[in-house]
Parts: structure tokens; sequence; C-alpha cells
């Protein structure tokens, strides 16, 4: 073969790659307008955005505020048979109301980490 005949054959790979390339770059744009399209169809099928009318607002009576108390465990209960208790005997964990509602503060004086004790009960 002649270099002519080599130059003719590198052309068309080249060709070959330069199409192939142009190809796929087709089909991967029109695999995203196809995307986008369906993406538009499922939007309009989906219920509209509420108005600022439908939307909730507060109470005639204002903002509700968070109230801070303090709150005890109860007591775990006991079989009272001398028994220890199965987990499906035992209900959820709730809380109650503390009857002492003055916050724990530190001991003045005190560095107040932990170890160290300063914490008044």
């Amino acid at each position: 073969m002649s270099a002519a005949a080599f130059d003719v054959l590198a052309a068309s790979h080249q060709v070959l790659n330069v199409t192939a390339a142009f190809i796929g770059g087709l089909v991967l744009a029109g695999a995203l307008v196809w995307a986008v399209r369906v993406g538009i169809r499922v939007m309009e099928g989906e219920p509209h955005r509420p108005t600022a009318e439908e939307q909730p607002h507060l109470p005639d009576s204002g903002a509700v505020h968070e109230i801070r108390e303090v709150r005890e465990p109860d007591e775990v209960p006991t079989a009272g048979d001398g028994r220890r208790l199965m987990p499906y005997e035992l209900r959820q964990a709730q809380s109650r109301r503390g009857v002492d509602q003055n916050r724990r503060r530190w001991r003045p004086g005190s560095s107040g980490s932990f170890g160290s004790g300063g914490f008044r009960l």
C-alpha cells in the first residue's frame, strides 16, 4: 500500500470517530429533551400550590408560645410478685410535671464542670 492509501484509511477512522461522537451527542441531547418533557407532564398532573388565601393563618388569640416546665420521669412499674417484668409488659416511658418548678442552678463559686459536684439539687 502506498502512503496515500494510509492517509485515506487514517482519515476514514477520524471521520468515523467524529461521526460517532456527533451521533452520541444527538442521542444524549434527545434523551435530555425527553426527560424534561416527561418531567413537565408529571408536574402538570400534580395539584397546584395553594394561594395566599388558602394558607393557614394564626389563631385569633395570637401565636402559640412554648411552655417551660420541669418534668420528672414516671416510676418503672413492678410486677409485684417478685418476678421481673418482660418487655411486652412495659409501657412507653412517660413523664409528669415536677413538684419543684425551680430550675436547677450551679452553686456559686463552683466551676460547674463535670464531676465537680457543682450542681445543686
